[in-house]
């Protein structure tokens, strides 16, 4: 089983592998043969430079691709008035005493230190489908747990990465 990913997120990753091998790879195939005509390869820092680089795009082509090719799409089925997909929410911690703002996003699309929250992390996965008003139990392990209330949803479909506070 592969990451869940939408729909979106596959074409944005279609579109970057087609850029890489069309563009990217077009030059940097140019630069390795314009520094292995310098001379000495051994000491040529513009060669060992080129052929990194040519390298590390090949590498994100092929992790690009093995990401589509074992990737289960994710589809929102959420209601208009549940959390759902490219929402963002906020959230009261109860033990806290604290809310806070976070947008649920497919797992390539994470940054918790945005705020931007995977779908398959514990209260992305806990929060999804539920309302405002509902009290929810984020599940971090077997043995630990904590409670959120949900206070506000802003339904999007933007995949924009920014989190639109309330």
């Amino acid at each position: 089983m592969g990451h869940q990913l939408t729909k979106q997120d596959i074409q944005k990753m279609k579109e970057e592998i087609q850029h890489r091998k069309l563009v990217v790879r077009k030059q940097a195939l140019e630069d390795v043969k314009e520094a292995r005509a310098q001379g000495d390869l051994s000491e040529n820092f513009e060669y060992k430079a080129a052929k990194k680089f040519k390298n590390q795009n090949e590498s994100r082509i092929r992790y690009l691709e093995r990401m589509i090719r074992n990737a289960e799409v994710f589809v929102d089925e959420s209601a208009e008035d549940e959390v759902g997909m490219n929402n963002t929410v906020k959230v009261y911690f109860e033990d806290d005493d604290e809310e806070e703002v976070f947008k649920i996003v497919t797992t390539v699309r994470g940054d918790s230190l945005n705020n931007i929250i995977s779908i398959e992390s514990p209260i992305g996965k806990a929060v999804m489908g539920h309302r405002v008003g509902e009290r929810v139990y984020v599940a971090v392990n077997d043995d630990y747990g904590y409670y959120v209330q949900i206070r506000e949803i802003q339904k999007t479909t933007d995949e924009s990465e920014h989190i639109q506070r309330f």
